[in-house]
């Protein structure tokens, strides 16, 4: 049993990245761990050069999701304006944001064209839990989620979050009680669960977390190492972690209907 902070994540399109092969820029189907500390930091006001603070926060949070909803798949293809390889501009030392490197671009640079993919009408129910160092209490980081410093995102600041995080404490609980908290409908207060209807959630819910491999009895966890445990965010290089992960049949209300009669 741990202490929780648990909250929503809506929007009609998410970016959760995964390592990038050429212009393929794919997406994986729950949030990383670098888009929730990402996420985190923006909420607390953590500046993206403040390596100390973002130390701070990358030891203290473990991080688990659950997906709500399947959702669908988007690819956008994105051009891109860059100097060409040949062009001298491009190593200059003055050359150091991405305005100075518009400002090097001739008319000879070709664009670039990358395929990045998204996920469409995705809920995910993400829960953090502090390490024995951390340096952030789960209070401290509610109140940055409910009054954040700089806009919050889902993963791209091209995906904005399309309803309110709604986080809560949670004390003494397991993960899955966590993970498994209701929040309010999405589509409209006033009609309890009417995003059942609009966006109805998976018959199959995946969950993820980190740390115990134990933490769902009876349940055989598919233990992975994903690349997305940020260690540098200057030179954008990550580390494997270790991921567990597991699909747990839901009952829907139509079911449980049925097995009350």
């Amino acid at each position: 049993m741990k202490d929780y902070l648990v909250f929503r994540l809506y929007g009609p399109m998410a970016s959760w990245g995964q390592p990038a092969v050429g212009g393929d820029r794919a997406t994986a189907i729950a949030p990383t761990r670098s888009a929730i500390l990402g996420l985190l930091g923006a909420a607390l006001g953590i500046k993206r050069d403040d390596a100390q603070q973002l130390d701070a926060l990358h030891t203290s949070v473990q991080v688990a999701t659950k997906q709500v909803t399947s959702t669908s798949l988007l690819r956008d293809f994105h051009t891109a304006e860059v100097p060409s390889q040949s062009s001298k501009n491009r190593y200059k030392k003055e050359i150091v944001t991405r305005k100075d490197e518009l400002e090097a671009i001739t008319p000879k640079d070709n664009p670039v064209l990358s395929k990045r993919d998204y996920r469409c009408d995705g809920i995910w129910i993400v829960a953090i839990s502090l390490t024995q160092d951390s340096h952030f209490g789960l209070e401290q980081l509610k109140q940055a989620l409910i009054k954040p410093v700089y806009v919050l995102s889902l993963g791209r600041k091209s995906c904005p979050l399309a309803a309110p995080l709604m986080p809560v404490l949670l004390a003494s609980v397991s993960l899955r009680e966590a993970l498994d908290h209701s929040f309010p409908s999405i589509i409209d207060s006033d009609k309890p669960r009417l995003d059942d209807i609009w966006l109805p959630p998976n018959t199959l819910s995946t969950y993820t977390w980190e740390g115990n491999v134990d933490e769902f009895p009876g349940e055989t966890a598919l233990t992975t190492h994903p690349w997305d445990d940020p260690i540098n965010r200057d030179r954008w290089q990550f580390k494997q972690r270790t991921m567990h992960q597991i699909m747990v049949q839901q009952i829907t209300q139509h079911q449980a209907k049925i097995e009350e009669a």
